[in-house]
């Protein structure tokens, strides 16, 4: 299961360049085990960015894309993405995962994916009711 941490500071939103694939995305990870996802939020983001969070609310839950590992097996991983404050610290690359972090306006997100686009528009509304990908009766 990964945790998703969409944090705001003021109007702008905090975003990573990852270390391995060049990719910008919101600070993620991981849960480690017996760990609550949202406290693995909030540790991702004082581990990746150096800066303290707390999580206001659940944005999203969905299934990511089949993962197969290399004895065949195959594995369907969640994702839960919260909504975060900023709360301190200023952002730099705290552990290697990310070569550049920052907080940024949302009209300037540059190259970040669809994807990651739809996480930061889901969590954007401070009230609004957590998304579920499926969720829907049989018929």
């Amino acid at each position: 299961m990964g945790a998703t941490a969409i944090v705001f500071r003021d109007e702008k939103v905090l975003l990573g360049k990852r270390a391995d694939n060049g990719s910008w995305q919101a600070i993620a990870g991981i849960v480690e085990p017996g760990e609550e996802p949202a406290d693995a939020a909030v540790r991702e983001c004082l581990e990746e960015a150096g800066v303290v969070v707390s999580v206001d609310r659940l944005a999203l839950v969905q299934r990511m894309p089949r993962v197969t590992h290399v004895n065949g097996d195959q594995v369907d991983y969640m994702d839960i993405v919260f909504r975060c404050s900023w709360v301190s610290g200023e952002p730099h690359p705290a552990d290697g995962e990310l070569t550049q972090v920052g907080f940024y306006d949302l009209a300037d997100m540059g190259e970040i994916s669809a994807e990651h686009r739809r996480k930061i528009a889901l969590a954007v509304a401070e009230d609004d009711a957590a998304h579920f990908r499926g969720g829907r009766a049989p018929r």
